[in-house]
């Protein structure tokens, strides 16, 4: 993969960091950090279940360090925008990523031109949650499985369409992979986000859709969508009664993650104390019952888990994309 000048940012920032703390006469350690706020940069647009987990997390972490931290909403561009961002700052801790999925896995894999290097143009920090996906239909759809949906579309081919929100997506790919491992055909309506494509399900305009779990739980709880399964490996504590598909196609899974990353160069010290405030936020009663209503399996991961599941992210969605032949400018 090409990445946009980017091992060379990584090499200028990590040279102007070292330069930086030896004229200082100073080591590069947390001593005294944080000394001022700190910006978490949410790459999507206020209000969605990305930046409602970063702000109940900011809040707690802000407490532990005895700093704010303010969220900051840098939409565009499916979360290269803010990404980017973080990875030119300054590797001082003081401007950090709420990345995703997208930013770490898809994005770079789907787009021709890539600002970023996910791997090496960040310092992971914690994976904080996985979040379900699920697969829901319109009622009007006779089905009550995922094993009766395979069945409607190995017997009708191609005459089903799924929607997501949008192309290149997380829903959209869980769709793709799958058709894949179910070994089914349907066509793919990409929409302009998830509420209008939402609207049309409900609607029975469309029949079929994977979406988050959180926004779809209303409508899965009244009746007016039906539930086939959700995405995770382990059922969803807040649906314990709703199979996984992987119990109908072995190995299926995919779910949306958030986690925290700062620059390339920051200190490990300055990373491992953000870690220690991830950590102690997620484990605060108050945000844990949060994460809970958004379905949000915490986790709480080192900084090395973290980069091990990036990688993993990365191998597990490349196929993928390539079987889609999914390419984005």
């Amino acid at each position: 993969m090409i990445y946009r000048s980017s091992k060379r940012r990584t090499v200028l920032k990590l040279a102007a960091a070292a330069v930086s703390f030896g004229m200082m006469g100073m080591t590069a350690n947390a001593e005294g950090f944080p000394d001022r706020t700190i910006t978490l940069v949410v790459p999507f647009a206020a209000g969605g279940s990305t930046d409602v987990v970063a702000r109940v997390i900011a809040q707690k972490m802000g407490d532990e360090l005895g700093q704010q931290i303010v969220v900051e909403n840098i939409a565009g561009a499916g979360g290269n925008l803010g990404a980017d961002r973080v990875a030119r700052a300054e590797p001082d801790g003081y401007t950090i990523l709420m990345g995703t999925v997208a930013t770490h896995a898809l994005n770079p894999l789907i787009l021709k031109t890539k600002p970023y290097d996910p791997q090496t143009d960040f310092a992971p920090v914690s994976l904080l949650v996985v979040v379900p996906n699920v697969l829901v239909v319109n009622p009007k759809l006779n089905v009550n499985s995922v094993e009766e949906l395979i069945a409607l579309l190995k017997a009708e081919p191609d005459k089903y369409a799924y929607a997501s929100s949008g192309n290149g997506t997380p829903l959209h790919l869980s769709g793709e992979l799958f058709k894949s491992m179910a070994g089914v055909s349907m066509q793919h309506v990409p929409y302009k986000g998830a509420g209008p494509a939402l609207n049309d399900l409900l609607g029975n305009q469309i029949s079929i859709m994977f979406d988050n779990l959180p926004s779809s739980s209303g409508h899965i709880k009244s009746g007016t969508l039906r539930a086939l399964g959700v995405t995770t490996k382990e059922r969803a504590s807040s649906f314990p009664d709703l199979p996984t598909i992987a119990e109908t196609v072995p190995g299926y899974e995919t779910y949306t993650w958030n986690a925290l990353f700062a620059p390339a160069g920051t200190p490990a010290d300055v990373v491992d104390k953000l870690n220690a405030a991830a950590k102690k936020a997620l484990a605060d009663a108050g945000v844990a019952a949060r994460m809970a209503d958004f379905s949000a399996k915490i986790v709480a991961s080192s900084p090395d888990e973290l980069k091990d599941h990036v990688a993993a992210e990365i191998a597990k969605w490349e196929p993928v994309v390539k079987n889609a032949n999914v390419q984005m400018d």
